[in-house]
């Protein structure tokens, strides 16, 4: 890692010297003018301080929308509405968010440097907490944080170079920050990216005894002439599939709302399998970077969209041209069982599963149709991944 990390250093500087006043040369590019980070704790000395100026905003997404539930009527199917969180919403504030700050939208935000883009994102892991507080696993929530934002700037084919963290609390545990912090050290591991930095911060009253919030800041590199912008897409492009590891780090408003509703605890079984629900619901997110970046370098890959809330229906169709959509072919893939149970448990429609879940699939990259057989008999057992559709004339995603 070390000498990926000086090469990348390397990489910045040089696109720092080249470009000492960025060109605001394509139309997904922010405009707004630069923020500087402020170095805080953790700054690794393997990886010099940099002065690089970053855009706030970047990567505002209508399916990051995050909330508490509130309360709602019990009867019938259940929606992620009824837990509190509002897709329509979001997406409304995204559009008023873009009047102010054209280009954004995309799952990552692109700055120029020279010959390359600077990739920027920003996540948190949403009400997951809520759960890693009750079940007291604090190991793996920091891999969530980083594979949020590390599989968003990836969509656009950006090695990610580094990662910043906030951990807010009222009162410090120490021993369980260290938890969390670990966790944060073995996503970054994981994405091949160095762990820059972050903010501690300790408040007072703010939050209720024993909890915490998570914020994390991802930041990568790619050739401009290599970046995946979906444009080149068209009908008849293959849609492939990689799995995930169950719920990731969206929907926990729902899922929290389906476990009161079906009278089961964390410690009892997942029907249909042999873990309790709450090691299923706290399965890690899959960090995606590798081989994402393993199969792009096999070439063919036109668009790739990270699968998190606002599931298939929403986030597919945003790396499509306009005019184009996708047929998902169903039984392509193993839905694993943790959503079966959410859905029989929660009376939820089909509809409201595929856009509020990932169902079983993290990431999706749109290849052509020659790509597509070498891509998929091409993994040598590293990674599994499946066709799971392809690109269809008109908008919006149907189901065969």
């Amino acid at each position: 890692m070390t000498n990926t990390v000086a090469a990348a250093n390397a990489e910045i500087s040089r696109c720092v010297a080249a470009s000492s006043r960025p060109i605001f040369d394509k139309p997904t590019i922010a405009t707004q003018p630069p923020l500087v980070i402020r170095p805080h704790r953790l700054f690794s000395p393997r990886f010099p301080l940099l002065s690089l100026s970053l855009l706030e905003r970047n990567s505002i997404s209508s399916s990051r929308l995050r909330s508490l539930p509130n309360d709602s009527d019990a009867s019938g199917g259940l929606t992620y509405k009824d837990a509190g969180v509002d897709i329509d919403a979001g997406s409304e504030l995204v559009r008023r968010i873009a009047k102010m700050a054209p280009g954004i939208g995309g799952f990552g935000g692109l700055y120029p440097l020279g010959d390359s883009f600077l990739v920027a994102g920003t996540d948190g892991v949403g009400t997951k907490l809520k759960l890693a507080f009750e079940t007291g696993i604090h190991e793996t929530i920091g891999i969530d944080l980083v594979a949020m934002s590390v599989n968003d700037i990836v969509t656009s084919g950006a090695k990610p170079l580094f990662f910043l963290d906030y951990f807010a609390t009222s009162h410090l545990d120490v021993d369980l920050a260290e938890k969390v912090i670990k966790g944060i050290v073995d996503g970054c591991q994981q994405s091949d990216c160095a762990l820059l930095g972050g903010e501690t911060a300790e408040m007072p009253d703010f939050y209720a005894n024993g909890e915490y919030d998570l914020s994390g800041f991802a930041v990568g590199i790619v050739k401009k002439d290599s970046v995946i912008d979906g444009k080149n897409i068209v009908a008849g492009d293959v849609l492939i599939g990689l799995p995930s590891s169950g719920v990731h780090s969206n929907g926990f408003s729902l899922v929290r709302r389906v476990l009161a509703r079906s009278g089961l605890s964390l410690k009892d079984q997942l029907p249909g399998a042999a873990v309790t629900l709450g090691e299923a619901l706290m399965a890690p997110t899959v960090i995606y970077v590798k081989q994402v970046l393993d199969i792009i370098g096999k070439g063919g890959v036109k668009g790739i969209a990270h699968i998190t809330g606002g599931g298939f229906t929403d986030n597919i169709p945003r790396v499509f041209p306009e005019g184009l959509g996708a047929l998902i072919y169903k039984d392509s893939w193993n839905v694993p069982a943790v959503f079966k149970w959410i859905q029989q448990a929660g009376e939820i429609e089909d509809a409201e599963m595929s856009r509020t879940f990932n169902m079983g699939i993290g990431m999706v990259l749109v290849v052509s149709k020659e790509a597509s057989q070498r891509i998929l008999e091409d993994t040598n057992g590293a990674y599994t991944a499946y066709r799971i559709g392809e690109v269809a004339t008109g908008e919006g995603v149907s189901y065969h």
